[in-house]
């Protein structure tokens, strides 16, 4: 019987066993490894006329309709083929997105092995070894006609988290003694970017944090404190979206919800646990917030600070192509999604924490439906003015191997070439430069991009309020309409600093972007 095969869903791996090249090792699976259980999704494609037209209005900012979205959808016919051959070859469907095109599975190792006909072995990684195939997973050629991509069968291969810590912590009262120093304080920062002593702080906004597990109330609500925040804990929501226990804190989650809260704190945070950094479930996140959007109107954007270097994701028809439909839903029904370009530099490896891989940029950061936000450090007087403000060298950044030149990305500076380039804007990130934070208790300095991500999707969060409060509609996708704004007063040019292969310059360039925004007057140019 004929079979499609589905190459870009792994990464390949050698048939024989050994060192493999990234420090993996491989070797044979055993017997009692057959019995396990994995996650598995299996991916439809949207109609291509449907997918051209989501991608068009995505292009021009357009928000589309609910009810014309809604409508957009994978073949049901394919749909329910595919799920008749799993019911009856030894899969359980365990969920279904709503727009039918992601169907998730478990069945045992030995089950994957057969029906997909996969080399399932052993594969360690950083010393952790985990079950995966060592060849492209394949369906009969009938059930397979309408599937794209078939993800998780290389759990090895997952994201990277974006923050980095100064140790060791330092008591919350000296944190805050010096004024206008690091670690820096909500205040400082909103003051830095054109946000002090503005009239909106959010109110009617939601902010979605896309994360694997959620913070310490303690912490955030220490972290109000410690900033003069009136802001209460209900305006917190914690989704655990697989529904199995979630592991402690470790930062990345504390960071994200402190510091959107912090600079908008008239909004609701909505925090989705996925429970791990695999590609499943992170796709299944994506789809509970794409669920949740009719029922929270007011959800306008959304923060990620994970990703990993495009080279490491298999083809373009993998994750990528999996994650990218569930991001031109989002930017069509009008959710900004800011995504952190990384903290490795131009050169990011497989953990995201070296400047040993190849030149590439970072996917989520990446896709053309996304703002993706790098780091700069910055330098305030005793005042609060701004003295310095570079390129951080951790800043991620480059050109897309997925994603073509977007129709908006057009500025002074942006050089010629045909490949979309990361990141778009930037914020400060520098963990030397970094900001206050407090974790299990204890206060420390934190930065990397995951830190510039969500200050930034908090504030579109207080754009979003006050186009409200003009009459205007919510912002559609973001990036056609900031790139027009290139080189005027709603942004301050960053000039100097490196990531590795790039120089911050005149105009755009890929360690900062567009630059740094001045927020009042970026809520001028996009209300009026």
């Amino acid at each position: 019987m004929a079979r499609k095969v589905f190459e870009d869903s792994v990464v390949p791996l050698p048939p024989d066993d050994g060192l493999v090249a990234g420090g993996l090792v491989v070797q044979a699976a055993a017997p009692r490894n057959r019995a396990e259980t994995m996650e598995v999704m299996f991916s439809l494609a949207l109609p291509a006329d449907s997918q051209r037209s989501l991608e068009e209005a995505v292009a021009r900012g357009d928000v589309v309709p609910a009810g014309e979205l809604a409508a957009i959808r994978a073949a049901d016919g394919e749909r329910a083929k595919l799920e008749t051959w799993l019911e009856g070859h030894g899969f359980s469907v365990e969920h279904v997105s709503e727009d039918g095109t992601s169907v998730y599975t478990t069945s045992t190792v030995a089950n994957l092995a057969k029906q997909l006909q996969v080399d399932m072995v052993q594969v360690t990684k950083d010393g952790i070894t985990f079950t995966a195939a060592r060849n492209a997973p394949s369906l009969p050629a009938t059930v397979g006609e309408g599937v794209q991509a078939i993800i998780g069968l290389q759990p090895f291969r997952h994201a990277n988290k974006h923050f980095r810590s100064v140790v060791p912590p330092i008591p919350a009262a000296e944190a805050a003694r010096v004024l206008n120093s690091p670690p820096y304080l909500v205040s400082e920062i909103l003051a830095a970017y054109g946000a002090a002593g503005l009239t909106v702080d959010g109110t009617g906004q939601t902010i979605a944090i896309l994360i694997d597990t959620v913070p310490k109330t303690s912490d955030i609500t220490a972290f109000w404190k410690a900033n003069d925040l009136k802001t209460k804990a209900s305006r917190i929501k914690k989704i655990n979206v697989s529904g199995a226990a979630l592991g402690p804190p470790e930062g990345e989650e504390t960071l994200d919800v402190a510091w959107s809260s912090g600079i908008a704190p008239g909004a609701r945070i909505r925090v989705y646990a996925s429970g791990s950094l695999s590609f499943v479930a992170l796709d299944r996140a994506l789809d509970r917030i794409i669920a949740d959007l009719p029922r929270n109107p007011g959800l306008r954007q959304l923060s990620i600070s994970l990703g990993l270097g495009e080279t490491f994701l298999g083809g373009p028809q993998g994750e990528v192509a999996i994650q990218h439909q569930k991001f031109l839903r989002l930017a069509a029904a009008g959710v900004n999604v800011f995504v952190s370009s990384g903290d490795a530099g131009s050169n990011p490896d497989q953990t995201g924490h070296g400047s040993h891989g190849p030149l590439q940029a970072e996917y989520e950061s990446s896709d053309s439906a996304v703002i993706g936000v790098g780091g700069t450090s910055l330098q305030l007087t005793p005042q609060g003015a701004v003295s310095a403000e570079t390129g951080w060298a951790g800043s991620g950044g480059g050109a897309s191997i997925f994603f073509g030149r977007p129709v908006w990305q057009t500025a002074a500076g942006v050089p010629a070439g045909d490949r979309r380039l990361v990141p778009d804007v930037s914020l400060v990130a520098d963990p030397g430069t970094g900001a206050l934070l407090i974790l299990n208790g204890a206060a420390t300095q934190i930065g990397g991009t995951s830190w510039s991500a969500p200050v930034w999707a908090a504030f579109c969060a207080l754009i979003n309020e006050a186009r409200t409060r003009a009459g205007k509609p919510a912002l559609g996708f973001l990036n056609p309409q900031l790139y027009p704004l290139a080189g005027g007063p709603c942004f301050r040019d960053i000039t100097a600093g490196t990531n590795g292969a790039f120089q911050a310059g005149a105009g755009y360039d890929e360690v900062t972007g567009l630059g740094v925004p001045n927020v009042g007057r970026l809520i001028t140019a996009l209300t009026t």
